[in-house]
C-alpha cells in the first residue's frame, strides 16, 4: 500500500492541479486503510487506495462548494456561539491537551514535520529542506504523526 503513495500523490497532483492539496489527500486515504476495522484482506489494495482517495477528493470538493455558496454574513456566527458556551471551551482545551501530549510522545523530527505541516502550513519540500531529510521521509513522519496522534486521541477518549 506504502509503495503506491507517491503514484497517487502524482496522480491526484494532476487530478487537483495542487500538489499540497493532493498530498493531503494522499495522507488521509492511507491513514483510512491503516485504520481499517474489517480483518478481511483486500484484493487489489492499489485499486482500494485510490477509489479511498478519489472518494476523499469528491468530498472536498463538494465541501469547498458549499463554503464558497455560503454568504459571508453567516460565517463564524456559529463559531462564535459555540466558543462562549465554557463546556465547548473546556472540551476544546482538553482535546488540546490531549493531542501536545500524543505530540509530546514523537520522535523530535516526526513531532517537526507535523507541526511544520499543520500548524506553519509549510510544503513538504520546505519541511525536507529545513530538516535536512527527504521528501518521501517528510511524507512518511506526518503520516505516522496523525495515525498516532488518532490512536492515542481515541484511547484517551474512553
Amino acid at each position: 500500500m506504502i509503495h503506491h503513495y507517491q503514484e497517487l500523490v502524482r496522480y491526484l497532483s494532476r487530478t487537483l492541479g495542487d500538489r499540497q492539496a493532493a498530498a493531503d489527500v494522499a495522507q488521509e486515504s492511507v491513514l483510512r486503510l491503516l485504520e481499517r476495522k474489517s480483518l478481511a484482506a483486500i484484493e487489489q489494495p492499489r485499486a482500494f487506495l485510490f477509489r479511498t482517495a478519489i472518494n476523499l477528493s469528491v468530498d472536498r470538493y463538494r465541501r469547498a462548494q458549499v463554503r464558497a455558496d455560503e454568504p459571508l454574513e453567516s460565517l463564524g456566527h456559529e463559531e462564535l456561539d459555540d466558543t462562549c458556551d465554557p463546556q465547548v471551551q473546556a472540551c476544546q482545551a482538553q482535546q488540546l491537551r490531549l493531542l501536545k501530549r500524543a505530540l509530546d510522545e514523537l520522535p523530535p523530527v516526526c513531532r517537526q514535520a507535523f507541526l511544520m505541516r499543520k500548524v506553519e502550513g509549510c510544503s513538504h519540500a520546505e519541511i525536507a529542506e529545513s530538516i535536512g531529510i527527504s521528501r518521501d521521509m517528510v511524507e512518511k513522519h506526518i503520516v505516522n504523526a496523525m495515525k498516532h496522534c488518532r490512536m492515542r486521541l481515541r484511547r484517551w477518549a474512553r
